[in-house]
């Protein structure tokens, strides 16, 4: 299977606020390089840099503000004379006002944030933007005749929404993706996202759309990030509703519970015809991930690959989480190798 990679993820890595401290962030420019790793070391296939395309695929799953805003925002905080990391200050909940952009950075930070946990730092812009044309390459080469590809993109983007970074993502890899297809001629595209944490950003870009089905298997919202999404009655509105699944479960879901959803959420996918699957490939489901819950083994990643496998949809996989344990390169490359058992 073919690897797309950009070395630019490494301009990249910031600080989070995480359990009432500041701290380096989880999501670290190891957990590409362990991955890459895994892949060359197995022979898994030929590895390529990312093409560039134009801002306007970014876009399409955004918004021209938001875009700008993740351009510019390094400028407008080193302007106000600050060198450190920028992080939000306060966020417009409930009845403070959601739509009118603020025209200083601290209020803008704020305005396009969900949490503290994307930090903007000076790099950050080229390795989003490189991690999104890491994205647009796979999905092209599947649109051109793969039937899989591998985007190993840093920094992931599932939990990034239009208007909004979060949860270590600022574009959404997979919607861009996604976006990529139907511009070149797709009806129908489906989004699977395994990643232990539910793709809310995913959701959000396609909420009210009959043309993306979006299938979400992940922690229980109750009690796992991002807590304010992914709930089972959560299945879209307008011309979008019944294109949204999600499939919530509980702590320390081992792979015979994990497998009827992941079942159950192939079923639907296939049900829908899709001219191509986009999987969002978190491995943060691994029973020794450091910041999840959920008990999947390294042999489990090759059932999971194997499953997306007998769907029969040319795929590409987007890299999201999975943090920093050592298998994480392990579990990645085993679920590329058990789509491709049955490919």
């Amino acid at each position: 299977m073919l690897t797309i990679f950009s070395s630019n993820h490494r301009l990249h890595h910031g600080s989070e606020l995480k359990d009432g401290a500041v701290t380096p962030s989880f999501e670290n420019p190891q957990r590409a390089e362990t991955v890459l790793a895994r892949v060359h070391s197995t022979g898994l296939g030929d590895v390529i840099a990312e093409q560039s395309f134009d801002r306007s695929c970014y876009v399409a799953a955004h918004s021209e503000r938001y875009v700008s805003f993740l351009e510019n925002a390094w400028a407008e905080w080193t302007a106000t004379g600050k060198t450190h990391d920028a992080l939000p200050l306060v966020w417009p909940v409930r009845d403070l006002a959601i739509d009118l952009e603020p025209g200083f950075i601290d209020g803008k930070l704020g305005f396009y944030a969900m949490d503290a946990g994307a930090p903007i730092t000076g790099g950050t812009w080229e390795a989003v933007r490189s991690s999104a044309n890491v994205a647009l390459t796979g999905m092209q080469r599947v649109i051109d005749g793969a039937h899989g590809a591998f985007a190993l993109c840093r920094p992931p983007g599932h939990h990034a929404a239009r208007e909004y970074m979060g949860g270590y993502c600022y574009l959404n890899n997979a919607a861009i993706a996604a976006e990529r297809c139907l511009s070149q001629g797709a009806k129908r595209v489906a989004v699977l996202d395994v990643d232990f944490h539910h793709g809310n950003g995913t959701q959000n870009i396609f909420y009210d759309r009959p043309d993306v089905f979006f299938a979400s298997i992940h922690g229980d919202p109750h009690v796992s990030y991002p807590y304010f999404a992914g709930y089972v009655h959560e299945k879209g509105v307008g011309a979008g509703e019944g294109f949204t699944a999600n499939y919530p479960l509980a702590k320390g879901t081992a792979w015979a519970q994990y497998q009827g959803a992941l079942k159950d959420a192939l079923a639907r996918i296939v049900a829908q015809r899709p001219d191509f699957l986009v999987v969002s490939l978190g491995v943060d489901t691994f029973e020794d991930d450091p910041i999840s819950h959920f008990k999947l083994t390294s042999e489990d990643f090759l059932r999971m690959g194997a499953e997306i496998g007998s769907a029969g949809i040319p795929t590409l996989f987007v890299m999201e989480g999975g943090y920093m344990v050592d298998e994480i390169g392990i579990n990645a490359v085993n679920t590329l190798q058990g789509f491709e058992s049955r490919t």
